[in-house]
């Protein structure tokens, strides 16, 4: 039940959830913020909560990309109940122990934004879908800072410490991206930027929750030999 909750739980969802969002974005119908009369889905043009969308930037139903967009950000929660399973592995570890229940406290309450986020189609709920939004990567920054410390004490291969310390810088840059540049209605090009950047912390966050599965498994196969 541990290893299913903090290795395969850890490591599907994310899968599950790169499938989805891209399917979504085969079948999403068209519009952008800017340009009504765009067509299909442009991957420096849209974001990514617009597949969320009951109706789309365009007018047009966006049913079977909203189904599948929102899904899969619900599925994020799971990666949060995950996470609250981790710190078992550290009870032999006082201090590791409680480092790790911070860490996982903090990613638990993000992945209910992010859940939050598919709860709340922009279109329908744009004040609270809004909220989620900002605040899921942020609360991100303190869940992988403390579990930073806990691998750097857990003496993991230093790859799987220098992606998890890369995912915690990156999301520090994107919220600080976030507060300074204006938001995306001001220019085509504001969306543009804001748009690739969130593209890019979504895929290293992905990339990270994999990496960190195998941190796990590494720690679930120590505790079995010993």
């Amino acid at each position: 039940m541990l290893k299913f909750w903090t290795v395969h739980i850890i490591r599907i969802i994310p899968i599950f959830f790169v499938i989805s969002v891209g399917i979504a974005m085969l079948l999403y119908p068209g519009g952008n913020i800017h340009d009504p009369n765009q067509v299909g889905y442009v991957f420096t043009h849209n974001f990514l909560s617009e597949l969320g969308r009951y109706v789309t930037n365009s007018g047009d139903i966006n049913f079977f990309s909203q189904i599948l967009f929102n899904q899969a950000m619900i599925s994020y929660l799971l990666v949060g109940i995950g996470f609250l399973f981790v710190p078992q592995y550290f009870k032999d570890d006082p201090f590791s122990y409680t480092v790790a229940w911070i860490g996982s406290i903090f990613i638990f309450i993000g992945s209910l934004f992010f859940a939050g986020v598919g709860f709340t189609p922009a279109d329908l709920y744009f004040e609270p879908h809004v909220f989620f939004a900002l605040n899921a990567f942020r609360l991100l920054v303190p869940g992988t800072f403390f579990y930073l410390i806990v691998l750097i004490r857990q003496k993991m291969p230093t790859f799987e410490i220098a992606s998890l310390g890369f995912l915690c810088l990156s999301t520090i840059a994107y919220v600080i991206f976030q507060i300074v540049s204006g938001g995306p209605y001001g220019s085509a090009e504001s969306m543009v930027q804001q748009a690739t950047a969130q593209k890019i912390i979504v895929i290293i966050n992905v990339a990270s929750m994999l990496i960190l599965s195998n941190s796990f498994n590494r720690i679930n196969k120590r505790l079995i030999l010993s």
